[in-house]
């Protein structure tokens, strides 16, 4: 067995605590890792995050802060012992600290979005790759939903051919967020210093939702994004249509500006239609279902319609992103995580939010 990987998780928010910290836990003997210290601006949120490490039986790791310069960050990435950090800080402190921390010599697993916009993202990618890479260093993107069993299902049925050649898709994500939603109270989320808002924080998940489910990479969207309650600013709303490298194509309709929670439940999910099938996946707080609807032919006649019901826990992605995380840095890597994969996701909501109905090619966007 490999000797534990000595680990530290830089930033103390609700999804470090609810996320990271059990994700760790989780992993126990089967991938050995031991967490050697949390850092946060603040004493007091770090100290509560080393609390609730020592309640999950994760040790009692070291306490940094930008309180005190003998315990500050460059201290912790100072420490021989911690080969790998968890990077789950606000979106605009992300790309800094991924540096600083490739730069001490550390493999870097951080928080999506891979960075507040397009070339910002793409400029740390080329450093990351002449910089760093050549060293060795893993750095890989925590997008836990393109690691969610799940929808990780839903694209190898089709890969499998279950529904033939794709047509086309749709995809629907309509969410109430009020002032009391615990995503909603952090400072740098109610009053965010990042393009789009919760449609970036939160949207590129539904833009990996896609990369992972279709067989071809989107290539170009036309959109609109607007603004519908006033505390979600900049905006709460995009609508595009979408064309991927096949010729399939799409429509994605992205929301926050639902009026009730009861329209979170009303047809949200991803639909895929194929020369000789279709498939939905949809996504409650326990499971993640995918139907496929396939048939045979006989003489070009439809001879027969079976379905199939794929079920996968949900919530499953964040371990699962960490153990792929881990092997990389062993040397096993399953192309989970993959900056660049990130980096298309921001691409699409950046050009949804720009769009302004005209087509953007997301390719020469992320080139430029």
């Amino acid at each position: 067995m490999s000797p534990p990987v000595g680990i530290a998780v830089l930033g103390a928010g609700l999804f470090a605590t609810l996320a990271h910290l059990p994700a760790i836990a989780s992993l126990g003997r089967e991938t050995p890792v031991l967490l050697k210290a949390v850092y946060s601006r603040s004493e007091r949120s770090a100290q509560n995050l080393a609390a609730t490490a020592s309640e999950l039986k994760l040790g009692k790791p070291a306490v940094y802060h930008d309180g005190d310069a003998s315990a500050n960050l460059d201290t912790l990435l100072g420490r021989s012992d911690i080969s790998a950090v968890i990077v789950a800080l606000p979106i605009t402190q992300l790309p800094g600290v991924i540096i600083e921390a490739l730069a001490a010599g550390k493999h870097v697993l951080s928080e999506k979005p891979v960075a507040p916009d397009v070339k910002t993202g793409a400029m740390l990618l080329a450093t990351y790759n002449s910089q760093h890479k050549p060293k060795g260093l893993k750095w890989r993107v925590a997008e836990n939903f393109e690691a969610e069993p799940g929808f990780r299902a839903a694209g190898k049925a089709i890969r499998d051919g279950k529904i033939g050649k794709v047509i086309c898709f749709s995809s629907r994500v309509v969410d109430y967020i009020d002032k009391t939603s615990p995503c909603y109270l952090a400072p740098w989320r109610n009053i965010p210093d990042h393009q789009g808002g919760f449609v970036l924080d939160i949207g590129v998940h539904s833009a990996a939702v896609l990369r992972v489910i279709l067989p071809s990479p989107i290539t170009h969207i036309s959109g609109f994004a607007s603004l519908n309650k006033d505390y979600l600013a900049p905006h709460d709303t995009i609508h595009t249509i979408m064309r991927c490298a096949d010729g399939s194509q799409g429509i994605f309709e992205l929301s926050f500006a639902a009026p009730f929670p009861s329209l979170t439940q009303a047809g949200n999910g991803v639909t895929v239609t194929g020369t000789c099938g279709w498939l939905l996946v949809t996504q409650n707080q326990d499971v993640i279902t995918t139907t496929i609807r396939s048939m045979t032919k006989v003489d070009g006649e439809l001879e027969s319609e079976k379905e199939e019901v794929i079920e996968e826990k949900n919530w499953r992605g964040v371990e699962c992103e960490l153990k792929s995380f881990l092997n990389v840095i062993a040397g096993e890597d399953d192309g989970l995580g993959n900056p660049l994969g990130a980096l298309r996701d921001v691409a699409i909501i950046q050009a949804a939010l720009n769009s302004q109905g005209k087509l953007v090619d997301l390719d020469k966007l992320i080139s430029q």
